[in-house]
């Protein structure tokens, strides 16, 4: 089932390529100048041979792999004392609810104003950004954990440090990898983003802002690919990672594919 999918979707965007190149080259008449998909994917191909694209592409990877990595780090932490301390989760809930719905873009020219260091700057911001679904999600699956299986390990003799190693962190784990899945998602869009309006030496924002500064919509849309491109091959290799790692939770929760 799952390579039918994959041959739908192929055949699906192979179709809107061929439907995009058509009506840019021969619909949109001669006033508009953008490229046609052809000429966008010529271009991705080419950049691929230039060392500042690929060195822009390492930066902002790095980047977004040392935010990814501080907001797992905080957020499953955060999300698991918050779940087993109901009273200072109930405490602070406002103020969660009040910061979580704030657009991450929104911060970046005061991150700028507040963090001289660039490169921490773009990561502080990154951080701010994907720890939320880090968080909610695991706050939910503290919430999932079976109270019978707590019990019955209180029974006996376990203390709450192995009660919640020994069945709430496992329980919860598959709800933390697809809040971590979700914030991959996030963290590269901050990662360009931040780029993007603040700049900096090397990045896949500072290479399209150079690209635009040039009038070549053809490298920006080349880049942007690629950013799309990491983007699908994070999200495909954490999702093959939790269906191989929480299968168990897929056949318990009746998810399981055929």
């Amino acid at each position: 089932m799952t390579s039918g999918r994959l041959l739908r979707g192929a055949i699906g965007a192979a179709g809107f390529l061929a439907v995009a190149e058509l009506v840019f080259r021969f619909g949109l008449g001669d006033n508009v100048d953008f490229p046609p998909p052809s000429v966008v994917l010529y271009q991705a191909a080419l950049v691929l041979a230039d060392p500042e694209f690929l060195a822009g592409v390492g930066q902002t990877l790095t980047n977004w792999a040392l935010g990814l990595l501080a907001a797992v780090a905080v957020g499953v932490t955060a999300g698991v004392l918050l779940g087993a301390l109901s009273p200072v989760e109930r405490a602070i809930r406002p103020l969660l609810e009040f910061l979580r719905p704030i657009p991450s873009v929104a911060i970046i020219p005061l991150a700028i104003l507040l963090i001289p260091d660039d490169g921490m700057m773009k990561i502080s911001v990154i951080v701010y950004a994907s720890i939320w679904p880090i968080l909610i999600n695991t706050l939910y699956g503290m919430r999932e954990v079976d109270p019978l299986a707590k019990e019955s390990l209180r029974s006996f003799g376990f203390g709450p440090l192995a009660v919640l190693v020994r069945v709430s962190l496992p329980s919860a784990a598959p709800f933390v990898a697809t809040g971590v899945r979700i914030a991959a998602g996030i963290a590269l869009i901050l990662a360009v983003s931040a780029e993007l309006l603040a700049g900096g030496t090397a990045g896949i924002g500072v290479f399209v802002i150079q690209a635009g500064s040039g009038n070549r919509t053809d490298l920006i849309l080349a880049a942007t690919f690629w950013a799309g491109a990491i983007g699908l091959i994070a999200n495909a290799v954490l999702l093959a990672g939790e269906r191989r790692l929480f299968r168990w939770h897929k056949i318990r929760t009746g998810m399981v594919e055929s």
